[in-house]
């Protein structure tokens, strides 16, 4: 299938990490998600009801993602991923991108990622 959603640079604050600073203060994080779906559908039918409802995809993405802190991204990418794909009969496949550009290393990095990929 090589027809896909998109959704890039969800923002959200949150508090997951192993450090105790991290969970107290918490810090931002982004989610970019893309959905593989059959878009034939609603190509021809121009009806949300053929397809997949970004909206809601980045409503679920959000609330984990917002929500009960965890200690590791993965646990986090990995979570959407599996929800999404519940929640949302039209995925096939999924990849979840967890952004933490300020994660607690002392380097120079521009960021810090994680990618859970799941199918059906």
């Amino acid at each position: 299938m090589s027809d896909r959603i998109e959704l890039t640079g969800l923002r959200v604050h949150a508090r997951h990490g192993v450090l105790a600073a991290e969970t107290e203060l918490g810090q931002q994080f982004s989610v970019d998600i893309i959905a593989w779906v059959d878009m034939r559908a609603a190509t021809k039918s121009d009806d949300l009801a053929d397809t997949l409802n970004y909206a809601e995809l980045a409503q679920l993405a959000y609330e984990i993602a917002a929500g009960e802190p965890l200690n590791l991204l993965e646990a986090v990418a990995g979570r959407i991923a599996e929800k999404a794909l519940a929640q949302f009969s039209e995925i096939t496949e999924i990849e979840v991108k967890v952004h933490k550009p300020s994660a607690p290393i002392p380097l120079v990095f521009d960021d810090i990622a994680v990618i859970a990929h799941r199918r059906r």
